[in-house]
């Protein structure tokens, strides 16, 4: 497949995928004082879909498409890393994506809500992950 052919893919998929998020942010509710961040965007849904949540779902389906298109553009072969386990690179995202969440219900137990420091942590570990797995 050529470049130009690539970058048309790019484009689109970006495109699709920023028209979905457009599409999360204006379903979000409204109320006087702006937009209600954390109200639900279903109201009485059988789910609690607010924001972060439908936010949630968007990264890691953007995540996996994005992956998706490495895996066909650049083939891997997979390695060994520290884990002394063949991984390529879904393996490596999936380990992260499980280890995150480990990550954040140690840190929901040990400091409670604000998870600014997990998802820190979690950035970290993803990295290491990707590093050295």
């Amino acid at each position: 497949m050529t470049s130009s052919r690539w970058t048309l893919i790019y484009l689109v998929t970006g495109g699709t995928l920023a028209a979905i998020l457009m599409a999360l942010i204006m379903a979000t509710p409204r109320t006087e004082d702006g937009i209600d961040w954390f109200g639900p965007m279903i109201p009485g849904g059988w789910m609690a879909w607010t924001f972060p949540v439908a936010l949630f779902f968007f990264v890691i389906a953007s995540l996996l498409i994005l992956f998706t298109l490495l895996a066909i553009r650049f083939p891997e072969t997979p390695r060994r890393g520290i884990l002394r386990i063949e991984t390529t690179r879904g393996d490596r995202l999936f380990i992260s994506l499980l280890g995150s969440a480990f990550i954040c219900l140690g840190w929901l137990f040990f400091f409670g809500a604000p998870l600014w420091g997990a998802l820190i942590l979690c950035l970290i570990y993803a990295a290491a992950v990707f590093r050295w797995v």
